[in-house]
This record gives structure tokens, C-alpha cells and sequence, in this order.
């Protein structure tokens, strides 16, 4: 595991901050997982430059139970409240809460550290065999077994050694380690001590005395992306590779960018809130149904992303399938798990006693998450997911974000995220209240609730 140094989780999360860049760009630029450096911000967020610091601390039972106490009473995640009680790690959290969950705050002890003491039995140094009979070994395989012991003995001491790199663990890794020894020990005996096959092992050393046969590729590779300036990916990079007539395969240009860190930095990757197993919360109940006999039958919802001058902007909605209102909404600038869980509490406060809809969705992490779906069992609604990848599952959401862009977003220009904000505001009132649907007779969503109900 990666070590990192408190200077530069400070530089990092300053740099975010200030705004000079998001996560994606700084995790990639320093080397630092994106997920990592979400939780140092929010760590320092929440108790400054000492959430940063190393610690070690062992939590009793009482203190883990507050801990999730205030996670369930809050509807925080599991990064959320270990930001909030500054604790390294998230998953710990969730074991506390599987433990809890299986055997009560008992569960919650922390079980005693070490190993279990062994009764070890001391050998009888008195017989010389097992047999009690006189070692009948000779000179030379007393000198040969010495020498396999003597190298089974440097070979870890090696392996240890910091000069080794990395873990000597590989193949490539085990020959450097027997090619530094084998001038001092019989390379039959590290090989063994290695577990190193002979062939792998003078394979892999005319691999190390030939050097690398990309380094000319890796050179032309390298200078193609500066001299565009990272706007080229693997593939016009192998195009212009072909054009000065070097042939060289698209794959092989792909996994040399891998390992030089090199990627386009054009046209990032949308917000994709997917990720899980197939089917594992909730079934496709809704079945592409989109008709609702009455008002809070059938609601579905999504999240959407919107791009200002680099800044970015996530609407959350719900939306009531009997009129396409959109009952309540969320905005945020970061796709957090507070954006889903406030818009389902504004949804939720406008429902009646008796009404209990279909709340119909993808299958994003939000909506995989315990928090939101007590929130729904609580208030006894039914979840319904749409199959991974398929859109056309929850197509009336989508309908409308392609309406809101078409109509509002696009014709356009915004010069803040807040100007963004108080613009998608007045949009959706205007959706409700005053945009007419001819497959509502020409009325707007609200009018034609309020019509019905008046009926």
C-alpha cells in the first residue's frame, strides 16, 4: 500500500479548494487514487490540517455504536461520518455495521490482537535420526545441503533489502535477486530457494540484458501527445505513427500510454452514476409503464450533469408519470449522496397518509445505498431499477432532461453556476405550471392535476 506524506495530502486538497483543478486531474497527476483524495478533503474539511495526520486509535464498542447511531439518524454514508469522526477508513464502518447487524453491540468488540500463543514441542536433540540411528550422509551432500541452506538464508535477506525495488514477488523480480546472488551461492540452490524454474529464469535474464525494444516507440508516442498538447488519444497517436511509415499496432500503442500515464485530456467522461451488481437491490417492476391512473402512483427519477466553464452542476428530480411533473428537486456541484436523499425527503413531505407510489430508477449507487432505501421502506414505498446500461427503461426521465437542455440549457449562456441554478429554477416552474403538453389536452402539468382533482 502506497504511503503517502502530509504535505502532499495538504498541497492536494488546497489545490481543490482554490479550484485549480477537480479530483480526476489532481488524482491523475500526482499518482493518488480519486476516492483517496475525496476522503482527505472531506477530512480536512471537517477537522482541518489533523485530519490529515496519521493515527492510531482502537475504538471500543461504545464508540462504534455512536458512530452508527449518528449515521442512521442522519442518513450519512460511510465516507460521510468517517469524515465527520475522522476515522481513516470507511470500510471499517461497514464491517461494524454487518458485525452489529449479526450479533448486537456485543459484535462490536474489539477482538484481542496477535496470534494465538502455540504449545511448541522442543525436538530431542539427543537422537541423532528419527530412528535413533547414526547419520550415514556423506561429505558431499553435507557440503551440498549446507549450501542450499546457507542461500535459502540470503535469498529473503535480499528480497527485504530496500535496493530490491519493488516486492520480489514476480518472476522479473526473483531473477534480479538470483542474478545478484549467484556470484556467492550455487545458482541450482537460489533457484530453489526462489522457487524459480531454470527455464523462467534465463528467459526472463535475456529479457533484462536486452533492455526495453519500445523505448524508440515509448520516445515517438511521448512526443506526438506533447506536440498536440494531450489532445490526441491511442488512436490518432497510432495514426500519425503510420503516417511516417512505422507500423505499429493501435493495442501496443494503447497499453505503452498505460504505462507512460499518458491519456487524452479531451472530452472527459460524464458523470456515470452506475456501479454494482446486475439486479442485487431492487427488480424492474415500473416495465416501461410509463401511465399513471391517478397522482403519486408512479414516480420515477435520475440524475443529471451539467458542465459550466469547466464547473460542474448535478440535478437530482423526481417525476409524478400521471402528469410528468416534476414533483421535487435537488441541485448540487458534486454527485454526493445528500443530493438524492434531500430530494427524496422534499418528495416525500408532499405525499399524503394513504400514498405510497412506485419509485422507479437506474441503478446508480445512490440508489443502492441502505440510507436511501430505509428512507423508502420507512414511508413504505416499492423501489423499482431499470436493467444495467438500458435507458430506454426509465425513458420519461430521460425525455425531460432532454427537454430541460433542449429548450433551456442550450439556447443559453451562463456565466456561473449560480446564474445556472436560479435559471433550472425558474425553468421548472415554468415546466409545471405554464408549458402545455398536448398529451394532457393542452393543458400544463399542474393544470391538469388540479383539473382532475376539481372533477
Amino acid at each position: 500500500m502506497t504511503k503517502h506524506s502530509e504535505q502532499l495530502k495538504v498541497k492536494m486538497v488546497k489545490q481543490y479548494l482554490a479550484g485549480v483543478a477537480g479530483t480526476g486531474v489532481l488524482a491523475q497527476r500526482y499518482g493518488v487514487g480519486r476516492s483517496v483524495l475525496r476522503r482527505w478533503i472531506a477530512a480536512y474539511e471537517q477537522h482541518g490540517r489533523e485530519g490529515l495526520r496519521k493515527k492510531f486509535s482502537h475504538y471500543d464498542a461504545r464508540f462504534r455504536m455512536s458512530v452508527l447511531a449518528h449515521m442512521w439518524k442522519k442518513d450519512l454514508s460511510h465516507e460521510q461520518v468517517a469524515a465527520v469522526f475522522d476515522i481513516r477508513s470507511p470500510a471499517c464502518i461497514a464491517r461494524w455495521e454487518r458485525q452489529y447487524h449479526i450479533g448486537g453491540i456485543d459484535a462490536l468488540a474489539p477482538r484481542p490482537r496477535g496470534r494465538r500463543p502455540k504449545v511448541m514441542t522442543q525436538p530431542d536433540h539427543d537422537k541423532p535420526t528419527e530412528d535413533g540411528a547414526p547419520d550415514e550422509r556423506t561429505r558431499e551432500q553435507l557440503l551440498k545441503e549446507n549450501e542450499y541452506l546457507r542461500a535459502e538464508v540470503a535469498y529473503p535477506k535480499k528480497a527485504r533489502c530496500p535496493a530490491s525495488g519493488e516486492e520480489a514477488g514476480r518472476a522479473k523480480e526473483k531473477t534480479q535477486i538470483v542474478q545478484a546472488l549467484r556470484q556467492h551461492h550455487p545458482v541450482a540452490a537460489l533457484l530453489k530457494a526462489a522457487g524459480l524454474a531454470r527455464s523462467t529464469f534465463y528467459y526472463q535474464l535475456n529479457v533484462l540484458t536486452a533492455g526495453d525494444r519500445h523505448a524508440d516507440l515509448k520516445t515517438r508516442i511521448k512526443a506526438v501527445y506533447e506536440s498536440h498538447k494531450g489532445r490526441y488519444g491511442y488512436r490518432r497517436i497510432t495514426a500519425s505513427i503510420r503516417q511516417t511509415g512505422q507500423r505499429v499496432n493501435h493495442k501496443t500503442v494503447q497499453r505503452l500510454m498505460g504505462q507512460l500515464k499518458l491519456k487524452s485530456l479531451v472530452r472527459a467522461k460524464k458523470y456515470r452514476s452506475w456501479r454494482g451488481e446486475v439486479g442485487r437491490i431492487a427488480p424492474n417492476l415500473l416495465n416501461r409503464e410509463f401511465s399513471a391512473q391517478q397522482p403519486n402512483q408512479k414516480w420515477v427519477t435520475d440524475v443529471t450533469e451539467f458542465n459550466v466553464l469547466g464547473q460542474k452542476l448535478y440535478l437530482s428530480p423526481v417525476m409524478d408519470l400521471y402528469n410528468g411533473e416534476i414533483v421535487a428537486y435537488q441541485m448540487s456541484e458534486r454527485p454526493v449522496f445528500e443530493l438524492v436523499s434531500s430530494m427524496l425527503k422534499k418528495a416525500l413531505a408532499k405525499l399524503g397518509r394513504q400514498d405510497a407510489p412506485l419509485l422507479h430508477s437506474d441503478q446508480g449507487w445512490q440508489y443502492q445505498m441502505s440510507a436511501y432505501r430505509r428512507l423508502l421502506h420507512q414511508r413504505g414505498l416499492t423501489q423499482s431499477m431499470s436493467r444495467r446500461a438500458n435507458c430506454y427503461d426509465n425513458a420519461a426521465m430521460e425525455s425531460f432532461f432532454g427537454t430541460l437542455k433542449s429548450e433551456f440549457f442550450r439556447l443559453n449562456r451562463f456565466e456561473s453556476v449560480d446564474a445556472l441554478k436560479a435559471g433550472i429554477k425558474q425553468y421548472i416552474h415554468y415546466y409545471n405550471h405554464k408549458r402545455i403538453r398536448l398529451k394532457l389536452n393542452g393543458l400544463s402539468p399542474v393544470m391538469y392535476r388540479t383539473q382532475a382533482s376539481a372533477t
